[in-house]
């Protein structure tokens, strides 16, 4: 199938051509059909398919007849709404619309939080076709009467799980009792919850359900594997990991906002240009680091699940889950970010023994299990090896039981583990013992690399 079979306008399969698309992505020959009917649509389908130009296209065939050059503002009032959970995601689909519609007369702009609202209030008073918004600063323009919803005929929600998560329910909510009844629904979404089909039933009308994979699931482009590690030693394992294996462009993902200032900051004192972005950082701070990371100015941006949510970045070949995320979805959405639009992309997570519970947690909604690689130098302690990576020695030999069922009061550096080199230490007395290599630093942390 080509996109001139799914019934686009003209102008729009020339910007679709020039973009160098010749067929849709699954998720777009269904999706796309069904919108330009005009009826509501819940799709789903896993993060790096196409859904983004799955509203995008018929969004703007629909709006084709209402493209004017005039100049007037009361000839461009607003016609669509995207909503989206943050403004990376925001400017990535204004983008979008930018691309696709550039051969159409439409207005179109974003706003979002966190920059003066005087510049987006300008725009909006000279008259806008397609706004693209954050929940929180379109509430903001609402307030102010600077937006008008009134006219709106076309109503997309994109990341819908994501916008229950970061609690925009209300919002959500508030939003939509300002929204004329008489419109088209869209909701696009790699996962849907039992809630959020909950949402749907409420705002919309009938809805055409399409999904093109099975619920929670990776893409197969992905390369996905696992390196356990003792926890205080991830830093060293990810900077050894970069350096050794020449990897450029590396998307990593921590679980705190300091926690990535930190591993940015490690990375870039061992030779590795590194820059981190989260929601502490300003507009302009965290629109700077995402373009140097999209030029190559550095190697590694280190993020946060909120700051990450919008990066579409063409052949990202690198994820690495620095810290595993608590909720496993989240899993999904974060190596979502490389393998897009059928590239092929490797998605790395460092694991340490009390992430266990989150890696089988993530197991269980992929209904896989991921393959496990110990990295020479780095070999962690046995309780943070997944069980079935584990070698029948390792599971029945005694010498091999867990630290505490050997020897309770010793820590694991004062432990001797059979078949491994001994080296000599000396404690605080003075006191010489031997200690198994096994858990100690790599060479290159002893020697202070890292």
């Amino acid at each position: 199938m080509a996109f001139s079979d799914l019934g686009l306008v003209p102008e729009i399969l020339r910007a679709v051509t020039e973009c160098g698309y010749n067929e849709p992505t699954p998720i777009q020959a269904q999706v796309i059909p069904v919108a330009l009917t005009g009826c509501d649509v819940m799709a789903g389908a896993q993060t790096g398919t196409g859904k983004t130009a799955g509203f995008t296209l018929p969004m703007l065939s629909r709006l084709a007849p209402y493209a004017t050059s005039s100049p007037s503002p009361a000839r461009h009032p607003v016609r669509a709404l995207i909503l989206t959970p943050t403004r990376e995601l925001a400017m990535q689909v204004e983008e979008s619309v930018h691309k696709y519609g550039k051969y159409l007369p439409l207005r179109t702009t974003v706003v979002y939080g966190g920059v003066n609202m005087n510049v987006q209030i300008d725009k909006l008073r000279a008259g806008v076709d397609i706004l693209v918004a954050t929940p929180g600063r379109l509430l903001d323009h609402v307030q102010n009467k600077t937006v008008d919803l009134s006219h709106m005929q076309i109503f997309i929600l994109d990341e819908a799980d994501r916008m229950l998560d970061m609690g925009f329910m209300p919002d959500l909510r508030r939003i939509i009792e300002l929204l004329p009844p008489q419109r088209q629904t869209m909701m696009f979404s790699a996962t849907f919850s039992g809630e959020i089909k909950k949402l749907a039933d409420t705002i919309m009308n009938l809805p055409q359900l399409i999904e093109v994979a099975r619920r929670n699931t990776a893409a197969e482009t992905v390369k996905q594997l696992v390196h356990p590690v003792a926890k205080e030693y991830k830093h060293a394992l990810l900077t050894h990991l970069i350096k050794s294996r020449s990897l450029r462009q590396v998307l990593v993902f921590c679980g705190t906002k300091l926690g990535a200032n930190r591993l940015a900051q490690h990375l870039s004192r061992n030779g590795i240009p590194a820059n981190a972005i989260h929601g502490d950082k300003t507009q302009m701070a965290r629109i700077e680091a995402l373009d140097q990371f999209k030029q190559g100015v550095i190697q590694v941006l280190v993020a946060t699940d909120v700051a990450a949510r919008g990066i579409d970045i063409d052949q990202l070949p690198f994820v690495v889950n620095y810290d595993l995320p608590r909720a496993a979805e989240d899993y999904v959405h974060r190596i979502g970010r490389t393998g897009r639009a059928g590239a092929s992309g490797v998605a790395l997570s460092l694991v340490a023994e009390d992430e266990l519970r989150y890696l089988a947690d993530i197991e269980v909604l992929l209904n896989m299990k991921i393959p496990t690689e110990i990295v020479d130098g780095f070999t962690p302690p046995l309780d943070a090896i997944p069980e079935p990576q584990r070698s029948p020695r390792q599971r029945n030999d005694a010498a091999f039981r867990k630290p505490t069922e050997i020897a309770p009061k010793r820590a694991y550096a004062e432990m001797e583990v059979p078949d491994m080199p001994l080296i000599k230490s000396v404690n605080s007395t003075g006191k010489q013992k031997q200690v198994a290599a096994l858990f100690l630093p790599p060479a290159r942390q002893m020697s202070g690399e890292t």
